[in-house]
C-alpha cells in the first residue's frame, strides 16, 4: 500500500478563473514553465480509441496552443493518427504534479494545416528531422540497429548544412490539433476536496472567444 499524500495546492476559484480558456491555459503553462520542478510542461497524455474500442494514451509534446486549439506533431500513419482518422475523437491532458494542476482537453481531433506543419519542422534541430524519415512510427523494427542504420542511410541523403530547407518535410509527417468542446482545470485540495472548473461550448466560437463557453464546477 502506497503512503497517503497530503495535497497542498492552492486551488481554483472561479473568481479567479479567466474569461476565456486559451487565457487560463496559457496563465498556468506559462507559470508550470517557470518552475525548475516541472521538467517538461508541455507534455501532453494523448488518449484515442482503436478499431476494436479499446484506449489508447500516449504521451507527446504539444507545440501550438492558439484560439484553435492545443496541437502536436505525429507520423501520420502512427497509431495515434489511424485511430484518430478512424473517430475523430480524441482527449488530452497536461499534468504538473508538483503544482497540484492538471488540464483537460476533450475534442475532436483536426489535421495541422500544410504551412504549419512545414514552419514547425524547419524549426526542428536537424537530427529530429532526420528522425522522422528514419522512424516509422509505431510499427514493429527488428531491433535498435535497423533503426539506427535507417537514420544514417537518411543523414547521408540530407546531410546538415545549416539551412532549415535542407530536409525536406517527409509525405508522412504531420500533426493534429483539438477542436475542444471542454476544458477543464483540476486544482488539488487538501483533504481530496479539489476544484473541477469546466469549460464547456455552448455556443460558436474558439478558445478566445467568451461567449462560447459556460464554466461548470464538477465534483470531485
Amino acid at each position: 500500500m502506497t503512503e497517503h499524500r497530503e495535497y497542498l495546492g492552492e486551488g481554483l476559484d472561479e473568481a479567479d478563473l479567466a474569461p476565456t480558456p486559451l487565457q487560463q491555459v496559457r496563465d498556468w503553462l506559462a507559470q508550470a514553465e517557470r518552475r525548475p520542478d516541472v521538467v517538461e510542461p508541455t507534455a501532453l497524455s494523448v488518449a484515442t480509441v482503436d478499431a476494436s474500442g479499446q484506449p489508447n494514451v500516449r504521451t507527446v509534446l504539444m507545440r501550438f496552443l492558439d484560439a484553435a486549439g492545443p496541437g502536436f506533431v505525429t507520423d501520420l500513419g502512427s497509431a495515434k493518427s489511424t485511430e484518430i482518422v478512424a473517430t475523430g475523437g480524441i482527449a488530452a491532458a497536461l499534468t504538473w504534479p508538483s503544482m497540484y494542476r492538471a488540464i483537460r482537453f476533450r475534442g475532436t481531433a483536426v489535421p495541422l494545416g500544410r504551412d504549419e506543419i512545414t514552419d514547425y519542422f524547419r524549426s526542428r534541430p536537424w537530427g529530429s528531422r532526420i528522425s522522422a524519415w528514419a522512424s516509422r512510427q509505431s510499427r514493429p523494427v527488428a531491433d535498435r540497429a535497423a533503426l539506427v542504420a535507417a537514420f544514417e542511410r537518411y543523414a547521408q541523403r540530407y546531410p546538415d548544412t545549416g539551412s532549415p530547407g535542407d530536409v525536406p518535410v517527409p509525405d508522412g509527417w504531420g500533426g493534429w490539433r483539438i477542436d475542444c468542446a471542454e476544458v477543464e482545470l483540476w486544482a488539488g485540495r487538501r483533504d481530496r476536496l479539489h476544484d473541477r472548473l469546466v469549460y464547456v461550448r455552448t455556443a460558436p466560437g474558439d478558445l478566445a472567444t467568451a461567449d462560447a463557453w459556460t464554466v461548470h464546477r464538477r465534483q470531485p
